[in-house]
């Protein structure tokens, strides 16, 4: 049994089952190179604030959260997805941003009142890409 979130502020609707959102937020799956470019974008999805990753030619990555690299070897598409779109819902105490959430917020910078981080078309590219980053 899982919890159904209803659409709000714009956000489409999604359902979480254990710890999982198990359908695309858009219906299909997204683009793993226009992924990439959102995880190693510090304007957009600003992970390198906080993780590393295979990006070489990145400096200064974080260090605070889990690296990035084998991803999608511990986590399913599903998984990656509700870690993304609101890993509080696993861990109240996390320090990882909501990124499709918009209620409950609390010190939301001017820019990203009222909206989501991450449109739910980029969510789909960050899963795809993370998906790939396979332990080798």
């Amino acid at each position: 049994m899982g919890n159904a979130v209803h659409a709000e502020d714009g956000l489409r609707p999604y359902r979480i089952v254990g710890d999982a959102i198990p359908a695309p937020l858009t219906g299909e799956a997204g683009d793993p190179e226009r992924g990439r470019a959102i995880v190693a974008n510090r304007r957009v999805g600003m992970c390198l604030r906080c993780h590393s990753g295979p990006f070489p030619q990145e400096r200064f990555q974080g260090t605070l959260a889990p690296p990035l690299t084998g991803a999608g070897s511990r986590w399913t598409e599903k998984q990656l997805r509700l870690r993304i779109v609101d890993a509080a819902q696993l861990n109240r105490d996390t320090i990882m941003p909501p990124y499709y959430r918009t209620d409950g917020l609390e010190r939301v910078a001017k820019g990203f009142a009222g909206k989501p981080i991450l449109s739910a078309e980029q969510i789909e590219d960050v899963v795809a890409f993370l998906a790939t980053l396979k332990d080798q």
